[in-house]
């Protein structure tokens, strides 16, 4: 007899109540970034597939494995919506919900982007991108100290350069306008008065319509992972295997036929379509696994260990590889690789270590305080009926 999938729609989004689904948006995260600052780097640091007459298969197997940048985005706005939109839904109604949630979000990205900021002009002096003297407030000057807190309110691509030509930046300026975006649609929803939803409406569409186009079409991709967070499907492991193929199937497709490069009206289409069976992948999850296997507590720990500092790994690795190019001019005399030499994968690997390895330090000194800053701030600035909690971060 065959069964149906069962679909419910749940009150509160179970997050970190389902193992084996937690563990998997765990791997995501750090893989996500990892795929990012390894497609990077074999831009910045190797020739483009197109100019090569006759690549090697070495090098077409590199560069169809570090080729899935676009797709790893797409994933950090759907698991952003996930955990970030899918923990407000969860505490909308409770006292001081918004005000909690936005010392989350900008202690968040803040913790982590002032440093980052701080090193990436220390970097610019080293390397010569920037050049010393008096503080300038010149919004074309991509180390201006207009950037600077441009790039920190989310305005780069629109008014202000991504910061020290970081250009990984620009999909923080997505995030941070959906985290802006998603509260007023919320109150639109369930203001609790007729003025408030009037107020957050003129607000919501102001921001939809003043917007760059593709940050306010692509708030749909991120409402899908909201959305998303309250949904379960118990089904079998067939359905799931079918989903999970799918999800694969239509990555790899798009990836090798798709729109890559950007985030254009031509890419919006091809992202719905990979995101629905991956979210309905992850909706299947359900099932109770044995959290004290040995498997399990392995796995999770690696997961975990990697998703604590991507997005330390996703803002720095830019600045860090700009470094690490500057050390082989002035020490080696040259910063690219040659696809057909062999060695030379043996250096990408290397650098790419070091990228991650520096991108964990800097976690250790920075990011990993998160917690502690935002709880601090909490307690500083809201009344005590609103304890400081912890809950699920967002990817970027």
């Amino acid at each position: 007899m065959v069964s149906f999938p069962s679909i419910q729609w749940l009150a509160r989004a179970p997050l970190g109540d389902n193992a084996l689904q937690s563990v998997l948006i765990s791997a995501l995260r750090g893989l996500a970034a990892l795929q990012v600052a390894a497609s990077h780097l074999r831009a910045e640091i190797y020739p483009g597939l197109r100019t090569l007459e006759d690549p090697s298969l070495a090098y077409l197997g590199l560069a169809f494995l570090t080729g899935f940048a676009h797709q790893a985005v797409v994933v950090f706005f759907l698991i952003s919506g996930w955990l970030v939109g899918g923990s407000l839904m969860n505490r909308m109604g409770k006292p001081q919900a918004i005000a909690n949630y936005a010392i989350d979000r900008f202690t968040r990205l803040w913790t982590v982007l002032l440093p980052t900021f701080v090193l990436t002009l220390a970097i610019g002096l080293v390397i010569g991108a920037a050049v010393p003297g008096p503080m300038d407030f010149d919004p074309a000057n991509e180390f201006s100290a207009a950037s600077f807190v441009g790039n920190l309110l989310g305005l780069q691509t629109m008014t202000v350069p991504y910061y020290g030509g970081n250009y990984p930046l620009w999909s923080l300026a997505h995030e941070t306008w959906y985290y802006i975006q998603f509260p007023l649609l919320l109150l639109v929803i369930a203001g609790g008065g007729a003025l408030r939803r009037a107020a957050a409406a003129a607000a919501l569409v102001l921001l939809l319509v003043t917007l760059r186009d593709m940050i306010a079409l692509y708030f749909a991709l991120w409402l899908l992972g909201a959305v998303f967070s309250r949904v379960r499907i118990d089904c079998g492991s067939v359905c799931r295997g079918v989903l999970l193929l799918l999800t694969l199937a239509l990555f790899v497709y798009y990836r090798l036929t798709g729109i890559n490069d950007d985030l254009v009206p031509g890419s919006f289409m091809q992202d719905i379509i990979c995101s629905v069976p991956f979210l309905l992948f992850l909706a299947t999850l359900q099932q109770q696994v044995d959290t004290a296997s040995p498997t399990y507590v392995r796995i999770n720990r690696i997961a975990v260990f990697f998703s604590e500092f991507s997005f330390s790994l996703y803002v720095l690795h830019i600045p860090v590889i700009d470094l690490i190019r500057y050390a082989g001019r002035q020490f080696l005399g040259r910063d690219r690789l040659d696809p057909y030499v062999a060695t030379d994968f043996l250096w990408y690997f290397a650098v790419l270590g070091t990228v991650v390895v520096a991108s964990y330090v800097f976690y250790l000194l920075f990011e990993r305080h998160t917690i502690r800053i935002r709880n601090a701030l909490k307690s500083l600035l809201l009344t005590p009926s609103a304890k400081p909690v912890r809950v699920a971060l967002s990817p970027d």
